[in-house]
């Protein structure tokens, strides 16, 4: 089922509608997108499948071009297919988006059309420059995505999520314990600590590791043994074996 009926008329926006179908059905998938010269089958009655694709269709886009306006007599026949598109997306109450082609295409006119299509020159229209091609396109299909929400869903399906070995993480002030259980990458500010295996302190202030030192009832430590609490400012210091120094007992 096609999400999005493209209306064009050969000579005259062949080439846009082409472009805007292969940016539809790259991001949404090909059968989201209905262009008649690709997706009617050859030896398939044209007049059914078009019509039937559109009255299944959420969305027409109409693309102007620089001489759409020109075909005037065209589009005040009934038999002209560009006109029947526009009036049966009308008649079933699709949304129509005029699609201006080109940087000089004009907007449309209400004196200068039918009057069974003036309501197409009220319509507020997207312009597709080519030479802003990839801005214009992809503004058109978010603004597609945008309109039938179905299609939203299956981009946001179709997306590749995070890798096995991918963390992210949004922090602002934090006060309190913060841990981060994976590997870090880029540049962190404050303190990282990797697979440790023995006691880590990250504030400020002294250590003292495997020392006899007690203070004030706020530092102990014994064998194999350090605790630490507080807010120290100072230096880190440790010594492995040897005899206990006297001002370790008196600091």
């Amino acid at each position: 089922m096609a999400d999005v009926f493209i209306n064009y008329r050969t000579g005259d926006g062949n080439d846009t509608a082409a472009l805007i179908d292969n940016e539809l059905s790259n991001r949404f998938g090909k059968e989201r997108a209905f262009r008649a010269s690709k997706s009617i089958p050859p030896g398939t009655a044209y007049p059914d499948a078009l019509l039937t694709s559109l009255r299944r269709s959420a969305l027409l886009l109409a693309v102007i071009g620089a001489d759409w306006i020109n075909f005037r007599s065209r589009l005040g026949d009934p038999e002209d297919w560009v006109r029947k598109e526009i009036l049966e997306a009308f008649a079933c109450g699709l949304p129509v988006i005029p699609v201006l082609a080109g940087r000089t295409t004009e907007r449309l006119k209400k004196d200068d059309l039918p009057e069974e299509l003036a309501r197409l020159a009220e319509l507020q229209s997207v312009r597709l420059d080519t030479q802003n091609a990839e801005a214009d396109l992809k503004r058109l299909g978010d603004l597609v995505a945008e309109m039938v929400p179905e299609l939203y869903d299956i981009e946001r399906a179709d997306a590749p999520g995070p890798g096995d070995g991918s963390v992210s993480n949004a922090a602002g002030d934090v006060h309190g314990t913060a841990i981060q259980s994976r590997d870090f990458t880029g540049d962190v500010g404050g303190t990282v600590v990797k697979g440790p295996t023995g006691p880590v302190h990250s504030g400020h202030g002294n250590i003292y590791q495997n020392s006899r030192h007690e203070s004030g009832g706020r530092h102990y430590s014994g064998d194999g043994m350090t605790n630490i609490e507080g807010n120290h400012h100072g230096d880190i210091r440790h010594r492995f074996g040897g005899p206990a120094r006297h001002e370790d007992d008196e600091r």
